[in-house]
């Protein structure tokens, strides 16, 4: 065992040697402890969140409606909590969705550096809302989308961390929880806009965030469940589906860390195998209109299963073990990404 800990400890170097080089800060970033982060995710307080989110008060979180507004006020003080500057003063941007309904993207960001400012972005998003009451009956919405929004901020809140204890990252992160994206994902459609109008200022800086300064956009949705696996049948694992949108030295990253921070996830690259099918599902969240602008984008998921769109999708369904493996995994990729 004190081998194979010892070779996987190398790997990084062993790729620097080979040719594969990271930049320097990538480098330093594989070699630190990062038991801070990984304490601030357990499974009890990935239940309660979800919990939260699918719970009659939210009442399914459709766009537009009081439960709606619930999620919103509730992912606003999670982010404030989390330390994520607001733009312009404000977490919430409203979203117009058709159908004389407003919504409510909220957004924020953490600074890559407080000391040095960056001039480069990456976009970490989840979609909240849901189906909300149909036909007298609620649609909580457990897996889709409460599980990637409670991916989200816990992420949000390891990189706080580790940068309170002195980590310092080379891109800032803007974490964004979608609205409508059951709306015809007008939800991430607005905030391209806002993006590509030039409408958002980086808090830190001052600066207007231009389109070309967006490195990357990461999307979760349904991340939290093992009821749909691949064709080995475990259930600890991951579906990436965009990985090769990113530059060509990028795209291990994530096999790398998966096998370095012993999670050890069975990853695919397509959805079950299917090239049609990957490019279906890949266009249908709300990673698809940065990447159809040009960014790189990377979508994570655990697959639709029997209870999408059903009123059984709730909390106990999930497997909260795999879903916090899957978190560590994304933070630690996360991290070399931006590094």
């Amino acid at each position: 065992m004190d081998k194979k800990k010892s070779l996987l400890k190398a790997i990084p170097f062993l790729l620097l040697l080979a040719g594969g080089a990271l930049p320097m800060r990538s480098q330093n970033l594989w070699i630190t402890n990062d038991t801070a982060a990984h304490n601030l995710v357990w499974e009890e307080k990935l239940r309660k969140r979800i919990d939260f989110l699918s719970d009659t008060l939210c009442a399914g979180r459709a766009t537009g409606t009081a439960g709606g507004n619930e999620a919103a006020f509730w992912i606003t003080a999670h982010f404030r909590r989390a330390g994520l500057m607001p733009f312009d003063s404000s977490f919430v941007k409203h979203v117009f969705a058709g159908q004389g309904l407003v919504g409510h993207n909220i957004a924020g960001m953490l600074p890559g550096s407080l000391t040095e400012p960056c001039d480069s972005y990456i976009i970490v998003g989840a979609h909240y809302d849901h189906l909300g009451i149909l036909g007298g009956r609620m649609y909580p919405g457990a897996d889709n989308n409460a599980s990637g929004v409670a991916a989200m901020l816990s992420l949000a809140e390891m990189f706080s961390t580790m940068k309170s204890v002195g980590r310092v990252y080379g891109k800032n992160i803007i974490f964004v929880a979608f609205d409508a994206k059951e709306m015809n994902m007008a939800g991430s459609q607005a905030f391209w806009r806002m993006l590509d109008n030039g409408e958002l200022t980086d808090p830190l800086s001052g600066k207007r965030i231009s389109v070309e300064q967006i490195c990357a956009m990461v999307n979760i949705e349904q991340l939290g469940s093992s009821l749909a696996p691949l064709a080995s049948g475990r259930k600890d694992y991951l579906i990436v589906l965009g990985n090769g949108t990113l530059p060509e030295n990028r795209r291990k990253l994530l096999h790398q860390c998966n096998r370095f921070y012993g999670t050890e996830l069975e990853i695919s690259e397509t959805y079950y195998g299917s090239e049609k099918f990957t490019e279906v599902f890949y266009g249908i969240s709300d990673q698809k209109v940065f990447a159809d602008n040009g960014i790189p984008a990377v979508f994570f998921t655990s697959g639709i299963t029997l209870n999408t769109f059903k009123t059984y999708d709730t909390t106990r369904t999930l497997d909260l073990p795999v879903l916090r493996k899957r978190i560590i995994l994304m933070f630690h990729w996360l991290e070399k990404l931006i590094g």
